[in-house]
């Protein structure tokens, strides 16, 4: 099944300005707000159906995480969208220089399994906002809030403008065919380039939202407990699931039996004795990932965890020592419950550690040395750092949240989304009298030739 007549429909309904009304923008967010709110238990029964999913988790990053970042846009929208004024040159007045957002068109949204609510609704926001008609694709291996989304968006957004397309690898292929004017992809990196290549041919922009192994530094500086409490939160919420989860940690050789021992007391803070009984501990999403995560478990001892039940996908919280850095856990992104721990001599062998690999989503770092914190700034390169915390930089509005080579390109959140989905337009306004230009008309004389290379002078 081709979808190119949905587009067509999309595209015909930006061409008629649908979209571009503030009004329209604004009450596309109230509306979506209204959604998240009115219909929040039919969201938590459908995360809790794809990933047993808390419905206190779903509240906190899932739906309220999208309730926020609308609410922040809604604030600032109008001042967003106001011309910026922009300096003109002496030589060119009397003249006025500005630049304005306007929205791009018709634009694609592909989201993952893991956070299916926030990392589907969270880009619309941006989208809405900038004024643009979309296609929502949720993903196929979250079926329960799939089917949600198909439900209840047409019920709650203009159907004029916003559009869900379900299903798998076709549908999604038929989709990228398609001609839009911004593809916006969450996602892992194999995929993200088969998006990019498509892309290409209409000459479409991307965002792509990737991952990669997020690294943690602990340093002796820091209180350990408090250290591990952060770090198994960051990690084990969505059971691993989180494309911003540490994904291994790197800890002074001296202090790193002790963080082990401290994240075995924090995993049963979090989770009780019995993890597989808690109501607060996901599962993994499908029997693939399953196989793939219980496959990197050989690569060291389990020192917290381990276990895990193939029947009811159920894959404990899991800190693993005695890692070789090429190891298995170490070659991919885990992506799941399994933290390995790989002791180092120092912070010039954990950058040194961090710099081999690919440039990571984010950097986590648990060091109250101001010296550290410089370098690890100034000597890694990611889409982000933590100091003291994993994943909360996510619920800054303010700060933009994207990857970096490996990890993704292009970014997100607050008013960075309102500009990933508008052009920024440059406008010029002069006068046709004075006609101050006459002065560098043609015919080119010596008095204009001077003129010419003094002004240049002036603007260089």
């Amino acid at each position: 099944m081709t979808h190119a007549r949905t587009v067509a429909d999309l595209r015909s309904s930006f061409d008629r300005g649908v979209t571009k009304p503030l009004a329209w923008r604004l009450g596309q967010l109230r509306a979506l707000r209204r959604m998240l709110t009115e219909r929040s238990a039919v969201f938590e029964d459908a995360l809790l159906s794809d990933l047993a999913k808390n419905p206190t988790e779903s509240q906190i990053a899932e739906l309220g995480f999208v309730v926020g970042e609308i609410d922040h846009t809604l604030k600032r929208l109008r001042r967003w969208l106001r011309p910026q004024r922009v300096a003109v040159p002496g030589a060119l007045m009397p003249a006025r220089a500005s630049t304005i957002l306007e929205p791009v068109g018709v634009v694609l949204i592909i989201a993952p399994w893991n956070y299916p609510v926030q990392l589907l609704l969270a880009p619309l926001v941006g989208a809405l906002a900038a004024g643009n008609a979309v296609v929502l694709k949720p993903s196929e291996l979250a079926p329960a809030t799939s089917a949600a989304m198909a439900r209840l968006i047409p019920e709650y957004l203009d159907r004029r403008a916003v559009a869900v397309v379900e299903g798998g690898v076709d549908e999604t292929t038929d989709l990228l065919a398609q001609r839009f004017d911004h593809i916006f992809y969450t996602g892992n990196g194999r995929v993200g380039r088969i998006v990019a290549a498509a892309a290409v041919e209409n000459l479409t922009p991307v965002t792509l939202e990737l991952g990669g192994k997020s690294p943690v530094y602990v340093d002796g500086t820091v209180d350990i407990a408090a250290a591990a409490r952060r770090i198994a939160w960051g990690k084990f919420m969505n059971a691993g699931q989180t494309c911003v989860a540490p994904d291994y940690v790197l800890v002074d050789r001296a202090i790193a039996p002790r963080l082990a021992d401290a994240l075995r007391d924090a995993v049963r803070e979090l989770y009780g004795d019995a993890p597989a009984q808690s109501p607060d501990y996901g599962r993994i999403v499908n029997d693939r990932q399953f196989e793939r995560l219980t496959g990197m478990l050989g690569s060291g001892t389990a020192a917290v965890g381990g276990d895990h039940d193939a029947a009811t996908r159920y894959l404990a919280p899991t800190v693993l020592t005695g890692v070789a850095p090429d190891s298995p856990v170490m070659a991919e992104e885990i992506f799941g419950p399994i933290l390995p721990i790989l002791p180092v001599d120092g912070l010039d062998e954990a950058i040194r550690i961090i710099r081999a690999g690919d440039k990571p989503l984010a950097l986590y770092a648990f060091t109250s040395d101001a010296r550290a914190r410089r370098r690890i700034l100034t000597e890694t390169s990611s889409g982000a750092v933590g100091f003291g915390v994993p994943a909360a930089h996510l619920a800054v509005a303010g700060l933009p949240f994207g990857g970096v080579g490996e990890s993704g390109a292009g970014a997100y959140h607050g008013e960075r989304s309102l500009r990933t989905f508008s052009h920024e337009k440059a406008v010029l306004s002069k006068s046709l009298a004075p006609d101050t230009l006459a002065l560098i008309y043609p015919p080119y004389t010596e008095g204009k030739d001077r003129f010419a290379r003094g002004l240049l002078r002036k603007l260089g």
